[in-house]
């Protein structure tokens, strides 16, 4: 694995470019399709992991995804399949031989074959169940009847289980008797004759004790079992909250039905976590660097519409004070700052708000408490920047009571983004709306016409 080494380990543990594909790598592979050199392409691939691989079939251009798929041929195989962004599932597997695609279908375990058809178009569905055998195609079919972004959705159907009364030597001897394990697995789930789970036991506990030794005796004290209609968001937060390493999924009467591995897990929370950041900013979830130029447009446009509807609403507070803009061009000069400084604040206690009930942190037994808080941190920004301002605009302008209108304009503006900041995610919440996807547009609203109506209408009041 030395080659890997010199194209990902870097040099020093600061350095920037770790784990990033050298763009000489790259460069070597493009070169190897346009000369349709098979085998090296093979040879530059084959040191690569399969995630790494993944990456490079995303960044390229089509033309040259096509070329890669075609040329590797053979070599394609699952791990790279189950590695790439969903959006280029399909387009991948209409590119791929049927007897690659059988190949590199056949490695995968049961929860990698849902993940990968799940969104796939019927016709291809069917491409891919076909290539199973009977039993797998069974166990998919199975998972797929499940509601999407459940336990039953994440789950794989391949456990290893004894009965809750046998000893570490009949289960070290049945495990070396099985004709086929999981690939990976961190446990032996104990069951008991109705195939109810009740205890893990580690390998490690396992391959340390004598033989004579009862296995109810050495299982894990932390066991959790995940309902096979259980979330898959509450199934990270379960496996991040009490570090599990993997749980059995039971169906409703309590009977194991399957297994998630902690891998899966990490892995709805990361898509978790992509979700919010890309909500946040008003962009698609399904949002991919391999989407076309329109599908990317569209993808943005619904929340920069509604954007734009709450930009005219604070732009009909600013037309409200026209004549006085008009008396006071300084007014139209310091307006941007106020706006600028609530919309910052605004965001910032909504992203803290937002990640905190995500979390589960924030709940209504400390709501108050956190809403005091942040509009205390809001109130002492205020005065502090405020002061500041004050001080900017009476030297810039020489109206000491312009100084003095900004100042306490902007008090107002950042305790109304904090205010905001909490409440519009949390009601949010409540209601049953994602608070990531709908928070931003409310709360810069309230900061524009707040900050707008208490700049402009002090100045009023004050000025003239």
């Amino acid at each position: 694995m030395k080659e890997f080494d010199d194209q990902h380990t870097p040099d020093t543990p600061e350095d920037e470019d770790a784990y990033r594909l050298d763009r000489r790598l790259v460069s070597g592979i493009i070169y190897a399709l346009e000369a349709q050199d098979r085998e090296t392409l093979i040879e530059l691939l084959e040191p690569l992991h399969p995630a790494d691989i993944a990456d490079i079939i995303e960044q390229i251009n089509p033309n040259d995804r096509r070329r890669l798929v075609q040329l590797y041929g053979g070599e394609f195989d699952g791990d790279i399949l189950s590695e790439l962004d969903d959006a280029l599932h399909e387009e991948i597997i209409s590119i791929l031989r049927p007897d690659v695609l059988a190949e590199a279908v056949r490695e995968l375990e049961s929860d990698e074959i849902v993940d990968l058809v799940e969104d796939l178009d019927e016709p291809q569905q069917e491409a891919i169940l076909d290539q199973l055998d009977d039993a797998d195609r069974v166990a998919v079919e199975q998972a797929l009847s499940f509601p999407e972004n459940t336990a039953g959705r994440l789950m794989q159907r391949e456990t290893v289980w004894v009965p809750e009364d046998w000893n570490v030597g009949q289960a070290i001897d049945h495990l070396r008797n099985a004709p086929e394990l999981p690939e990976q697995f961190y446990h032996v789930i104990l069951v008991t004759p109705r195939m109810k789970p009740v205890g893990n036991v580690t390998l490690g506990r396992l391959m340390s004790s004598k033989r004579s030794v009862l296995l109810h005796t050495i299982v894990e004290e932390e066991f959790q079992t995940i309902p096979v209609t259980q979330d898959e968001e509450d199934v990270a937060y379960a496996f991040n909250q009490y570090h599990l390493i993997s749980a059995p999924v039971v169906d409703a009467d309590e009977r194991l039905i399957g297994m998630i591995t902690i891998d899966d897990a990490m892995a709805v929370l990361d898509e978790e976590h992509e979700e919010d950041i890309l909500r946040l900013a008003g962009v698609s979830e399904e949002t991919s660097l391999s989407d076309t130029i329109f599908e990317a447009a569209k993808g943005r446009a619904t929340w920069l519409f509604v954007n734009l509807l709450t930009a005219i609403l604070a732009s009909l507070v600013i037309d409200a004070f026209a004549e006085t803009i008009d008396q006071m061009v300084a007014l139209a000069v310091l307006m941007p700052i106020v706006a600028s400084m609530g919309g910052n604040a605004g965001t910032q206690t909504m992203t803290v708000t937002v990640r905190a009930l995500a979390t589960k942190d924030l709940t209504s037994q400390n709501a108050l408490r956190v809403a005091r808080r942040e509009l205390s941190v809001g109130a002492l920004n205020g005065v502090f920047f405020g002061f500041i301002m004050a001080l900017v605009a009476g030297a810039w302008f020489g109206v000491p009571m312009l100084a003095l209108v900004i100042g306490i304009a902007m008090v107002f503006t950042q305790i109304a983004a904090a205010l905001g900041g909490i409440v519009i995610p949390m009601a949010l919440d409540r209601a049953g709306i994602d608070p990531a996807l709908a928070s931003g547009p409310f709360v810069t609203t309230i900061t524009d016409v707040v900050g707008f109506f208490a700049f402009l209408g002090l100045a009023s009041s004050i000025l003239l």
